[in-house]
């Protein structure tokens, strides 16, 4: 099990103040979006995630969707010391052997490109790695898993998305032998906004935490140094960023082991 970080609620040292603050590289939407006159596609990403990166001590860098091929997610990589796939529009059930549900957003193709790219090279040099939402079905489908398209036909209810951006609170059990359990114990109320989960879990991953319907709420791949995502979305919670914290310090070890020559 890793060192624990700060603990639920202690703010991390601002990272300009830590000579060894790891540059944590988070994806981005794609959108058409609008600010003054202008009406332009755009990247951007909501300010609570770089926050939490930065309470929690690393440098946060964010990275749109582009061309990737595996040497250009690798030069990214060269750059980063730990990686955010972030939360936004389905993936493209095309990716995974489906036809698109009713429910289903219009696919960013280019943004899962980017990630699986960005993903699969994190893997193979054992970069640091959190998924959230999106990004923990995201990990799932590289990977060769599937998902549920609307999770509401399966559940029958719409407990984890009421809509108009208002997060529902769900209580999370987590395995008690998981990475996430010694970050966050034993259960954590997930702030939730998905219509989507994991079906089919991707085989090397493992299932860390469920609600009481069986969703999936969080895998890992055990064999990393941290390589961790959730269904729920734990930059909305600014009290409790250990999972952040948890992220920032294995992205400085392995910062500090690439430094030292010893990966």
């Amino acid at each position: 099990m890793p060192p624990s970080p700060t603990g639920r609620g202690c703010a991390a040292l601002n990272a300009s103040s830590r000579p060894t603050a790891p540059v944590i590289g988070l994806t981005t939407y794609l959108e058409q979006s609008q600010t003054g006159v202008w009406n332009v596609p755009a990247a951007f990403l909501p300010k609570v995630y770089f926050d939490a990166v930065n309470r929690a001590g690393g440098i946060a860098v964010l990275l749109p969707p582009q061309a990737v091929d595996a040497a250009i997610a690798g030069r990214v990589l060269d750059g980063l010391d730990g990686l955010i796939i972030s939360g936004g529009k389905d993936v493209d059930p095309a990716r995974y052997g489906q036809a698109a549900h009713a429910e289903t957003d219009e696919p960013r193709r280019d943004r899962d490109a980017w990630e699986d790219g960005l993903l699969t090279a994190a893997i193979a040099r054992d970069l640091p790695f959190l998924g959230i939402c999106r990004g923990a079905q995201m990990l799932n489908v590289t990977l060769g898993g599937t998902l549920h398209q609307h999770l509401p036909d399966v559940i029958g209810s719409e407990r984890y998305n009421a809509g108009g951006g208002v997060f529902v609170d769900n209580h999370v059990l987590v395995d008690a032998d998981s990475h996430i359990a010694g970050l966050i114990g034993g259960a954590v109320i997930g702030k939730s906004y998905h219509h989507q989960s994991i079906d089919r879990v991707a085989d090397g991953l493992v299932v860390t935490a469920r609600t009481d319907d069986g969703t999936v709420q969080a895998v890992e791949l055990p064999n990393l140094r941290f390589g961790v995502a959730v269904q729920w979305h734990p930059e909305q919670d600014s009290d409790d960023i250990r999972l952040f914290e948890g992220l920032v310090l294995a992205a400085r070890e392995y910062s500090i082991a690439r430094q030292e020559g010893s990966m």
